[in-house]
């Protein structure tokens, strides 16, 4: 699935309650969810089953909210990362490397 599918699947399941629920309730949800990711991850027995869960949950938020503000996450994040680090514009990335 591209990320547009996904995004369009969030608005045809969600639209309508987060259209109700509004821009800063629908980040609220957001940051809930990646308070939840965090909490598994510094348990550092790592469950992949549950953090991957919670990791959909972020990008299923994320989508919601980039659909309140009627943006585009694909292609927002090609236009961000054009196949090269968005600083050093390689690819792989050597900003890091000394």
């Amino acid at each position: 699935m591209k990320i547009d599918e996904f995004q369009n699947l969030m608005k045809d399941l969600y639209l309508h309650q987060d259209s109700e629920r509004g821009i800063e309730r629908t980040f609220l949800w957001l940051v809930e969810e990646v308070g939840e990711l965090s909490s598994l991850l510094k348990e550092k027995r790592y469950d992949k089953i549950q953090i991957a869960e919670e990791m959909a949950d972020v990008l299923a938020w994320t989508c919601s909210l980039a659909n309140l503000l009627n943006i585009n996450l694909e292609k927002a994040c090609f236009r961000k990362y054009p196949n090269v680090c968005s600083k050093c514009k390689k690819n792989p990335c050597i900003c890091g490397k000394k």
